[in-house]
């Protein structure tokens, strides 16, 4: 039933996404074909509108899918598909898992479709050396490659992403335990869990820090630290980001188990 669910999620969002998919792509392949042409000042400003449009798509790309995985939450947990939803023989847990799994494969395929539109706009030897020459000296100050320190940075963008997504989800789910005025509590309960993660992350790094005179300058001071420690400092980010989200995760399922009041 999970693959079912996970079906139906996945072709309501990418139905919706391919939109902006199709105009990310096609003004990133305009703006390839435009500042190709050379000594054509006309051609130069049409490309770089071009340019500046395929931008813009790329970051549209990347909110109107946490606004459409919300929006279908909603939708299908507490607006009229809801009747359905909670007809069907299946466990909460199995319908949240499927909204979690619908969420990191569409922001997956987000990131992937920015990427390659980057590649088609922008895409040369000297912008690739040029973005070896900008990230070398920082991954081999970090004993690491680019790819890895590209990896690693795109792996903590999915992490925060992925619990803003969460903490949306939280506060829907508690918002809609309310008797009136439930969307306005969705949004005030969702921001609020999202500010308590960044609390905790800061919290434990502050607690830890009380511990190491190295990290304790961090916070107090603005002098530069040696590359271990940014590099421990970043390892126990994402791991209580992990950490964060299961427990999200398990929070969630219990409320969503409580019961559901539907609009």
């Amino acid at each position: 039933m999970l693959k079912k669910l996970l079906k139906y999620d996945l072709k309501s969002i990418f139905k919706f996404l391919i939109i902006f998919y199709s105009l990310a792509l096609f003004f990133g392949a305009l703006t390839r074909i435009f500042l190709s042409i050379e000594n054509s000042l006309m051609m130069n400003i049409i490309g770089q509108i071009c340019s500046g449009t395929a931008i813009s798509m790329m970051f549209s790309i990347l909110i109107n899918n946490l606004m459409r995985l919300w929006v279908n939450f909603k939708h299908n947990l507490y607006g009229d598909e809801s009747y359905l939803t909670h007809t069907l023989p299946i466990e909460k847990r199995t319908i949240y898992a499927s909204k979690i799994i619908t969420a990191a494969i569409t922001l997956f395929v987000s990131v992937g479709v920015i990427g390659l539109t980057l590649f088609i706009a922008y895409y040369s030897k000297e912008n690739v050396e040029l973005l070896k020459n900008m990230l070398l000296p920082v991954a081999t100050a970090y004993g690491s490659t680019i790819v890895k320190l590209l990896l690693a940075f795109l792996f903590i963008v999915f992490l925060e992403f992925v619990n803003a997504l969460q903490a949306g989800y939280t506060g829907i789910i508690l918002g809609h335990k309310m008797n009136n005025v439930k969307t306005g509590y969705s949004v005030l309960f969702g921001f609020g869990v999202y500010i308590v993660i960044q609390m905790i992350v800061l919290l434990v790094l502050l607690i830890i820090s009380l511990f190491n005179p190295d990290l304790m300058n961090l916070f107090i001071t603005n002098q530069m630290v040696n590359v271990e420690l940014l590099k421990g400092v970043i390892y126990l980010t994402t791991i209580i980001y992990v950490i964060t989200f299961i427990i999200g995760y398990i929070v969630n399922v219990k409320l969503f188990k409580q019961g559901v009041n539907v609009d």
